[in-house]
């Protein structure tokens, strides 16, 4: 497999490890989200984006942004959030096609009751079984990664927030 890909067995054996991984750490989170806050990864990736926000409110372009998501699946969590009460969108005054995502008081109740367990969970999962060094090569590595894959181009043809 190696002449044909350019990629050693070693190294294929280590992103087998990291993928595999990686989704098994995606599902052990999102069981926790659910199981203690009754919300999903993705309610919680927008919840936590907007929490972090001044006035806790976002433009929708921004959002999707911030989360690196497509505008359009951005929209269809919201739409979905804001059945829950969790979210609620306004128009912008200043720009009539603009439009403010917010968190509603049940969706700070929601985020607040969430982060401490989300924490843990990512404390117990990860953080506990590697080393302080292992966490800055980690960052570090990422970081590198990142620099090397082009962000995700928002559909500017459409100029309107969703």
């Amino acid at each position: 497999m190696t002449d044909a890909t350019n990629v050693s067995p070693a190294e294929w054996d280590a992103w087998r490890s990291f993928t595999t991984m990686r989704r098994s750490l995606d599902r052990a989170l999102e069981r926790n989200l659910q199981s203690t806050g009754d919300i999903s990864a993705p309610d919680y990736e927008i919840l936590i984006a907007l929490f972090e926000a001044p006035d806790k409110s976002m433009r929708a372009r921004d959002l999707a942004l911030r989360v690196g998501w497509e505008r359009s699946r951005v929209s269809h969590q919201v739409t979905r959030m804001v059945k829950r009460g969790l979210l609620e969108r306004t128009e912008c005054d200043s720009d009539g096609r603009g439009t403010w995502i917010g968190l509603t008081v049940s969706g700070r109740r929601a985020v607040l009751s969430s982060m401490r367990d989300h924490a843990a969970a990512i404390r117990e999962y990860f953080f506990d079984v590697v080393s302080p060094d292992e966490v800055e090569a980690l960052r570090a590595l990422s970081e590198r990664v990142l620099a090397t894959i082009d962000p995700p181009a928002c559909d500017d043809e459409d100029e309107s927030d969703d």
